[in-house]
């Protein structure tokens, strides 16, 4: 799973990151509520600050909305470099991880993406194996980028409420796995900040 990002880059910091979308009007038990947008926001812009992120610093994550976007923003805002990782196809990727949400994240994500670089699993990785789940491969490629850079480097950060996901491949998933690497790991517990 080699990236072009962590050949060309040697930054400082890598910051890589994991958290929850905001919630489906659907959604039976609320996660992230979507007038908690600007708690998580300003959450995650504190955290970037206390680390002292400086510019230049990598910062990894997915384009989801929610978690994601928030904290490709605040990295965008302090003048880091930024790299979006999604598991499939945008369209796909779009339907099932933005749009669902309304307001203006597919704008948020545009904009987003404009400023950063931007891998896609299948067309870098190629296509998924049977026994493959696309968002637990991603989660990999992220931690494998980012760890490329040095293990002692990295700064995980996560945006979660402290529970299993709604299937495989998430911030649950990625924390466990960055953990066995190494590094800093820094938990924005959903669960107090919503308190």
């Amino acid at each position: 799973m080699a990236s072009q990002t962590s050949g060309e880059m040697k930054p400082r910091s890598v910051l890589l990151f994991s958290g929850h979308m905001i919630d489906s009007p659907t959604r039976k038990e609320p996660r992230f509520p979507a007038d908690k947008e600007p708690i998580a926001a300003k959450a995650i812009g504190d955290l970037l600050d206390q680390i002292a992120v400086e510019p230049g610093d990598l910062a990894i994550c997915g384009g989801a909305c929610g978690g994601d976007l928030l904290f490709a923003e605040a990295a965008l805002a302090r003048g880091l470099s930024v790299a979006i990782y999604l598991p499939f196809e945008e369209d796909k990727f779009l339907a099932e991880s933005v749009d669902f949400a309304d307001a203006d994240w597919r704008s948020r994500y545009f904009a987003a993406k404009s400023q950063a670089a931007f891998h896609i699993a299948t067309e870098e990785l190629g296509p998924l194996k049977a026994d493959e789940n696309p968002f637990e491969r991603n989660n990999m490629w992220m931690l494998q980028v980012a760890t490329g850079c040095g293990a002692e480097k990295v700064d995980f950060i996560c945006l979660w409420n402290g529970a299993g996901g709604d299937g495989p491949g998430g911030t649950q998933h990625l924390m466990q796995e960055a953990q066995k690497k190494g590094g800093q790991t820094h938990w924005l517990d959903t669960r107090q900040l919503w308190s």
